[in-house]
């Protein structure tokens, strides 16, 4: 890249600065510095190239490039080599610390990527929490050996407010629609079920059970909140709602242990009780013409899609 002048710095014939603009477009891109600097300690534009892994062409052309950009001619080739322009020099001087402040940025962001990555929060509706992370998580512990997890398990609308207030990288919940102020996916679905002890009268009984006679039965339930409420408030709202309950508990777990002792029916999640259902400790009612099935949903601030360990979660639940 022999031109006449270069050696006192002067611009190439051709070549003009390109004044105004961003700086973007006024200082050449780290590749490009990164070229210069190899060159420098080289000798050789061929070299240079090998070693970053480009065509000698490509290199060639990054060089003329950058020359454009500063006005200045920076590389002087000839058959013993390539050496820098008195203006290479300099620019070369200024490239080396450019670099060396783009090595401490890159630092700081791995920095940042290794302690993101170092911890995830997950927040859970109970069911979710109780019948499906744990399968989830032991996968993540396997592709994230070194990822610390917490869990918090609670209704739908506790989860929401865990990631609203930034308390949770990650939610999943069961009601019947994404909670303002989130995005989501759903990931799987479910089933309500009305389940009785085997010695309840309507484990017995011949005749499906209706919607009205559901409706008006006091129930074990789960609090208002919870997704099971939401979507058996919904699905009895034409009968004027749920009767006032029985017991209203904070866990599926413990709704379910009242069912079993015979304590009262309940509306509860297939996925929770299907071992009972199989060992003939519960029994399901069949209550035609109401909709008990449900999505089940990841969920996050909206605008804030997963990354890291929460990223891989979601993978790990489709």
């Amino acid at each position: 890249m022999s031109e006449a002048g270069a050696g006192s710095g002067r611009a190439p014939s051709g070549t003009t600065a390109t004044p105004g603009g961003t700086l973007a477009h006024r200082v050449p891109d780290l590749g490009a510095l990164e070229l210069l600097l190899a060159v420098a300690r080289l000798g050789s534009l061929g070299r240079a190239a090998r070693e970053l892994g480009i065509t000698q062409p490509a290199a060639s052309s990054r060089v003329r490039t950058m020359e454009r950009m500063l006005g200045v001619a920076l590389v002087e080739r000839s058959p013993r080599g390539s050496r820098l322009t008195d203006a290479g020099v300099l620019v070369t001087d200024w490239a080396r610390r450019i670099v060396e402040a783009a090595e401490a940025f890159d630092a700081g962001a791995q920095a940042l990527r290794g302690r993101r990555d170092s911890r995830l929060r997950v927040a859970a509706s109970m069911t979710i929490a109780e019948y499906l992370l744990p399968g989830w998580l032991i996968a993540l512990r396997t592709r994230r050996p070194g990822t610390a997890v917490s869990l918090f398990a609670g209704n739908s609308s506790a989860v929401a407010e865990r990631l609203l207030a930034a308390e949770a990288d990650l939610g999943f919940v069961e009601g019947l629609a994404v909670p303002p102020g989130l995005d989501g996916a759903v990931i799987g679905h479910d089933r309500l079920v009305v389940v009785t002890a085997p010695g309840h009268p309507w484990a017995r009984r011949r005749a499906p059970l209706d919607a009205a006679e559901l409706a008006a039965t006091p129930l074990i339930l789960r609090e208002r909140g919870s997704g099971t409420r939401q979507v058996l408030d919904a699905a009895l709202a034409s009968q004027g709602g749920v009767a006032e309950p029985l017991l209203e508990l904070a866990s599926t777990t413990a709704a379910k242990a009242a069912v079993v002792s015979g304590a009262g029916p309940s509306v509860l999640s297939e996925l929770a009780v299907g071992e009972e259902l199989a060992a003939r400790r519960l029994v399901e009612i069949p209550v035609p013409g109401i909709g008990l099935r449900r999505d089940l949903r990841a969920v996050w601030p909206t605008g804030h899609r997963p990354t890291g360990p929460a990223r891989d979660l979601l993978g790990l639940t489709r």
